[in-house]
């Protein structure tokens, strides 16, 4: 099949294409830079929330929505995963490509004071809407070499030059990190499994555990002794209004709200290894 990744030069989405490659399938990843790391990729210029490049879903089997930011830099929560999902759903009838799958996230529900949730419920809400034979992901917080969260943001925290980690409050905040090679995984055996159109997925790992146990957990496999101390959450909520803050207000939003699910509906449907977080973490000793 031809399948045609939004978003496709990022890191789940280069783990995607590497997965669809091993099953033979052709892939164009489309991104607003245009090139992408992984030979056997056609890598294309596009930009999802305007529309632009949109037209290289013409002839494709599938698509999958893969875009999506952390911060507001130059694009919106809501030009990224609300627009640009309207705009593929519309070049996707022009195009007559009706297989969708699409990547939101964990936790994505109106009303949360988190806009990063609330618009990716609005990109869910375009899905369900669009007549398409579509599949929605929620993946939890993703690890893996090379990942942003636990490889550059904590263990960035880890790395600073202080001689103690800082906790945001208590730390008890419930996750359920999952690898990134299960959530390709899935992505991958959804386009053979007919039955999970029109299904949603929680894609969740194997072991629940707090944000304090996370930091600690990436503190040990770096090899540091600091030792973990909390500091007041309205500490972060005033840095938060900072320009360059360390955490803005949205992340602090999602991180006192936990993010964890149930893995039971994934796992009877979709083969994966179903890896933990202890297990991947030794590799982050080769982050710089």
């Amino acid at each position: 099949m031809h399948i045609v990744l939004v978003g496709g030069s990022g890191y789940l989405g280069t783990h995607a294409a590497r997965a669809l490659l091993a099953r033979d399938h052709r892939v164009t990843a489309l991104s607003r830079r245009g090139r992408g790391p992984l030979a056997g990729v056609s890598y294309l210029r596009a930009d999802a929330a305007t529309g632009e490049g949109l037209s290289a879903l013409a002839g494709a089997d599938a698509a999958v929505y893969l875009a999506g930011i952390i911060r507001e830099r130059g694009q919106s929560f809501a030009d990224v995963h609300v627009r640009g999902v309207q705009r593929v759903v519309e070049a996707m009838g022009a195009a007559g490509v009706r297989r969708f799958l699409h990547v939101s996230a964990l936790g994505a529900r109106p009303g949360t004071g988190s806009r990063y949730f609330e618009t990716k419920a609005g990109g869910e809400e375009a899905v369900r809407s669009s007549g398409l034979d579509w599949t929605i992901f929620r993946p939890g917080l993703i690890f893996g070499e090379g990942d942003e969260f636990f490889g550059k943001v904590l263990a960035g925290l880890v790395r600073r030059p202080l001689p103690f980690i800082p906790l945001i409050g208590r730390g008890d905040y419930p996750f359920r990190p999952v690898w990134v090679g299960d959530v390709a995984a899935a992505l991958v055996q959804s386009l053979e499994k007919p039955e999970t159109v029109g299904e949603a997925y929680d894609l969740v790992g194997p072991e629940e555990c707090s944000y304090r146990d996370l930091v600690r957990l990436v503190r040990d496999a770096l090899g540091s002794r600091k030792p973990l101390v909390p500091l007041p959450v309205g500490l972060f909520r005033f840095l938060s209004r900072l320009p360059f803050a360390p955490v803005t207000r949205d992340q602090l939003v999602m991180l006192l709200a936990g993010n964890t699910g149930d893995p039971e509906k994934m796992l009877r449907v979709f083969a994966v290894e179903h890896r933990t977080l202890e297990a991947e973490l030794p590799r982050l000793r080769s982050v710089r």
